[in-house]
């Protein structure tokens, strides 16, 4: 099928889904979740492929990481759709209503979106988080994966296809473009009279394309370069485990934290007990002037302004000792992707002023930046996490996948 006729598909079957009662699109997203199960054999199968292929090719450790399923990961996919199924359904909810002085009745009715495409690159998960977070909100989806995960992907788009078809809806309400013709993508994202939202979920060059290409409305769940400032107020033995957790729980991922920033009043104390904790993960570092004095270690690399600036998505961090809060917070203005951003500090001025200052989709305060995640937050999943501010900012989770339209009731009025 070539991409117009596609789109035109996921447009009627949109028509379709649009008006569904939510247990008939519960009983799809269990028979997705029962599908995985039963085919996962298969499923890990055709992952080990691509890990296999990624490997051969040298990709990345995280890309490497990012890209495979086990049993416990598979797990907890199909366990997250079950959870998802238990959501209440946003279609239809009335965000608002009032009656106006001529006697009509107004309300503001939560609706879906239509159409929406998924570009993403070696996260087969999304495949299926990207589906049945669609399906649960009434859209359309139109996946395009990437071609390291294309053996994974195309069998979890045949799980959930036949898993749709099953529960008596049209096949094409879950659609999937190769990853084989980038032509194919660019056609994609042009198809403005068909698709009403493009979402990626990957690095920075793919949203810088889809930015640049793209005749359809982008939301883009992008990279973070993600940070964590010890106060001068901070509980350090805290700040000792959440700067663990944040680089080191899974650092492949973009809530990950990229940079620890210090002040420079709890330098000495902390640095020498993070370091020890953070080597003995197998944690590189690299380093400021003040703090390779500190730590008197004549191997630490030091810190280039590049180092700042990168999502590392590995076991590297970037340390730099600060002078004043002021300090910190220039700091993650000037290299922060406005993802995630953490303080450690008992000083409730001083955690206020830095929630309030931080440009960034998630702030912490005391709580590492690995909970930037719509099923952590709650949601019921996502479809990542919004780095932009229009429409959606943080998790792009069930809400946001949708929009509104005013319903007017009358009796007659007209217009004078």
């Amino acid at each position: 099928m070539k991409v117009e006729q596609l789109c035109i598909a996921a447009r009627d079957a949109s028509r379709a889904l649009a008006t569904l009662p939510r247990a008939r699109k519960d009983e799809a997203l269990i028979a997705v979740a029962e599908a995985l199960d039963r085919r996962a054999a298969e499923i890990l199968t055709e992952n080990r492929e691509d890990v296999k292929l990624a490997r051969e090719n040298r990709l990345p450790d995280a890309m490497v990481d990012r890209l495979l399923l086990d049993e416990d990961r598979l797990k907890e996919v199909s366990a997250s759709v079950r959870a998802l199924a238990a959501f209440p359904d946003p279609i239809g909810q009335i965000v608002d209503g009032w009656r106006l002085e001529n006697g009509l009745e107004l309300r503001k009715v939560r609706v879906p979106l239509g159409v929406v495409a998924v570009v993403y690159e070696a996260r087969p998960n999304v495949t299926v988080d990207a589906a049945c977070l669609c399906l649960k909100t009434g859209n359309a989806v139109i996946l395009r994966g990437g071609s390291a995960a294309k053996h994974t992907n195309r069998i979890l788009t045949e799980v959930v296809q036949g898993a749709v078809i099953e529960a008596g809806l049209p096949r094409e309400v879950v659609a999937y473009l190769s990853p084989d013709d980038r032509r194919e993508l660019t056609e994609l994202i042009q198809q403005r009279r068909y698709v009403d939202l493009v979402i990626p979920r990957g690095g920075e060059q793919l949203k810088d394309y889809l930015l640049e290409h793209s005749r359809v409305p982008v939301v883009y769940a992008a990279g973070g370069n993600c940070h964590v400032y010890v106060d001068a107020a901070a509980d350090l033995d805290k700040a000792v485990e959440i700067i663990i957790n944040a680089k080191c729980q899974r650092p492949g991922v973009c809530n990950a934290a990229e940079t620890l920033l210090v002040h420079e009043a709890v330098a000495a104390a902390f640095l020498p007990r993070a370091v020890e904790e953070l080597k003995r993960r197998g944690v590189e570092l690299v380093v400021d002037e003040a703090t390779a004095g500190i730590l008197a270690d004549p191997s630490l690399k030091r810190a280039t302004e590049a180092d700042y600036e990168t999502e590392f998505l590995a076991l590297k961090l970037a340390v730099r000792v600060v002078a004043s809060i002021d300090e910190a917070l220039d700091h993650i203005a000037r290299y922060g992707t406005r993802h995630s951003e953490a303080i450690v500090s008992d000083d409730l001025v001083a955690a206020n002023r830095f929630t309030a200052e931080v440009d960034a989709g998630c702030v912490y305060v005391n709580a590492s930046t690995r909970f930037t995640d719509g099923g952590q937050f709650g949601l019921g999943g996502e479809m990542g996490n919004s780095t932009q501010k229009l429409h959606v900012r943080g998790p792009i989770a069930l809400d946001d996948l949708t929009c509104v339209k005013y319903v007017l009731w009358g009796d007659g009025q007209v217009r004078g």
